[in-house]
């Protein structure tokens, strides 16, 4: 079978292993930033690899490999590239859409999470941009409630609450759960999906500005595929 590596833990990489393991030879491999991570079906290996040249050379007797990270893991997008070009491997990015305002609803985009803070004009802030890039807000006056999957190691807000918890998330909850912290704006990257959509369904109702972090801009020249089984027939057509 031909051997395929997927890159990332997010829910599409996960997907995306169990439409190939019956028919391919899979190896997922996490990032280990997770302590608890979902793991998919097929072989799976944690940690990074030393770099481009340590992809590079990981990469030998693989014969394609699905970039299926976290849109704004820009880095191991870039690492994926580079050493799928040394070593010769076809490479597809797997990354959902972006999303998109709808009537209703008021947004402010901002290009870096560090773009964020001097916009920030409101008092009560949930922040849900991840666990990195959290020092950015360390001066900040206002009061946080930062969401994250497990505790972060950043330097926090001086006013600030943690939320541990993992999507997806309900419409319903997402409504209680601004109400009941006086929320005035939502923080956020424009990840896409629908495990964390409802947040924004919530501002909207509520009438909540949401700040969005735009995604960084992929490798130039890399194929991309939008869903698992975009990236599944990319695979049968390419190999």
């Amino acid at each position: 079978m031909p051997r395929v590596l997927i890159l990332g833990g997010t829910g599409d990489a996960r997907r995306l292993a169990g439409l190939l393991v019956n028919s391919y030879d899979v190896v997922s491999s996490l990032a280990g930033r997770v302590r608890s991570p979902l793991l998919p079906p097929g072989d799976v290996r944690i940690g990074g690899f030393g770099g481009v040249a340590g992809l590079a050379a990981y990469l030998d007797g693989f014969d394609a490999v699905v970039d299926a990270t976290h849109p704004f893991a820009s880095q191991m997008s870039s690492h994926a590239a580079a050493a799928c070009s040394v070593a010769g491997v076809p490479l597809v990015v797997l990354q959902r859409p972006g999303w998109e305002a709808v009537p209703g609803d008021h947004w402010v985009r901002v290009p870096t999470v560090a773009d964020v803070v001097p916009v920030l004009s409101w008092r009560r802030v949930f922040l849900t941009t991840g666990a990195r890039g959290l020092d950015a807000f360390a001066e900040c006056d206002q009061w946080f409630l930062i969401r994250v999957v497990d505790p972060p190691s950043a330097v926090l807000p001086p006013h600030s609450s943690v939320l541990l918890a993992r999507g997806p998330f309900t419409y319903e909850d997402e409504v209680a759960l601004l109400r009941s912290h006086r929320i005035d704006v939502i923080v956020t990257k424009d990840s896409g999906g629908h495990a964390t959509y409802p947040k924004l369904a919530a501002a909207r109702s509520l009438g909540l500005p949401v700040v969005m972090v735009d995604r960084p801009p992929l490798p130039v020249g890399v194929a991309t595929v939008g869903s698992p089984g975009a990236a599944e027939g990319w695979l049968r057509q390419n190999l």
